[in-house]
């Protein structure tokens, strides 16, 4: 099994706030909105250097997206950002309306997903916002696994024509993918090779299906590894691949099992390769305070959970 280096912890968030600086280098045409959270969202360099390409709009949400809508209509590329609790649920209307359906060129930027949110509670978690996004016309939906992925992909969408909604978070997580990588959107890339079981992950939980594929080794499992972090349009031929070999396979992501990735690749199982499938993510429920990882352990969001998932789907097959 190969092994992957934490190269120093660091949040997700840090890495868009980074993709973010060199687009302000690179990209003229890119402009940031944020609703009121500069810092959570990392952006200050990005204000610093380009204070003419910056709007602050406040805690009107709502207002973002319709401007940001308007900017592109001139050319621009508008950036916007707030959690992901507010960069989704309280707007869905406005990007339905005037993103999505018009075929708008927005990046919906949206810190703070999941439960690892932490102390703040229900009411700022999110765990429904991929189901919500992913079922938009012509939404393309990210979810990045760490610090270098988030950079590369806040460097990628920008180059994408068409709304985006690319998702980070709030803790400090291990970052692990290469520095240089470079970001394709809807592809899948594929971090371990195995042949008893395939494991998918996205965002945070791909680090814990990395440890749960070393624990699994010393049982004798081999597990392959897929990290998905497009999520919509998803990589089928990398899943497919997978599970022709594997014959079973467990997803694993910090959101509600209703919409999700997981759903997704039922879906497509079900209609292409009816496959033995089990779902590491919340259980139709929403959130509560804690810190990260007391939520993720009470929620079953971890690597011990995906060891779990693993050992019940092998006796499926």
């Amino acid at each position: 099994m190969k092994k992957y280096i934490d190269q120093g912890k660091n949040d997700t968030r840090s890495g868009y706030g980074a993709g973010m600086t060199e687009l302000g280098r690179s990209n003229p045409n890119v402009v940031a909105l944020c609703a009121d959270l500069v810092g959570s969202l990392k952006i200050e360099k990005f204000i610093e250097e380009n204070p003419d390409r910056f709007f602050q709009i406040g805690i009107a949400e709502a207002n973002m997206m319709g401007i940001a809508a308007g900017l592109t209509i001139g050319g621009k590329i508008p950036f916007t950002g707030t959690f992901a609790n507010f960069s989704t649920g309280r707007v869905y209307d406005q990007i339905r309306q005037s993103i999505a359906y018009s075929d708008k060129n927005v990046k919906i930027c949206a810190s703070h997903a999941g439960l690892t949110l932490g102390e703040d509670g229900a009411t700022h978690q999110i765990l429904e916002d991929i189901g919500l996004m992913k079922m938009l016309p012509g939404m393309t939906v990210i979810n990045t696994c760490d610090y270098n992925q988030t950079k590369a992909a806040t460097l990628a969408i920008a180059d994408h024509h068409g709304p985006v909604y690319l998702r980070f978070g709030r803790p400090k997580v291990a970052n692990f993918t290469p520095v240089d990588q470079k970001f394709e959107i809807g592809k899948a890339i594929l971090l371990n090779e195995g042949k008893d079981v395939t494991i998918v992950a996205t965002g945070h939980l791909v680090w814990e299906a990395l440890i749960a594929a070393e624990n699994l080794e010393k049982e004798g499992i081999s597990a392959e590894v897929i990290n998905i972090h497009t999520i919509k349009p998803l990589d089928e031929a990398a899943v497919l691949k997978s599970v022709k070999k594997t014959g079973c396979i467990v997803t694993a992501e910090e959101h509600n099992y209703l919409g999700g990735l997981g759903e997704s690749i039922s879906g497509m199982l079900a209609t292409q390769h009816p496959t033995p499938q089990e779902f590491v993510a919340t259980k139709d429920t929403f959130g509560e305070s804690g810190t990260p990882e007391q939520l993720m352990e009470k929620y079953g969001l971890n690597d011990k959970a995906i060891v779990k998932a693993v050992q019940r789907v092998l006796t499926r097959k």
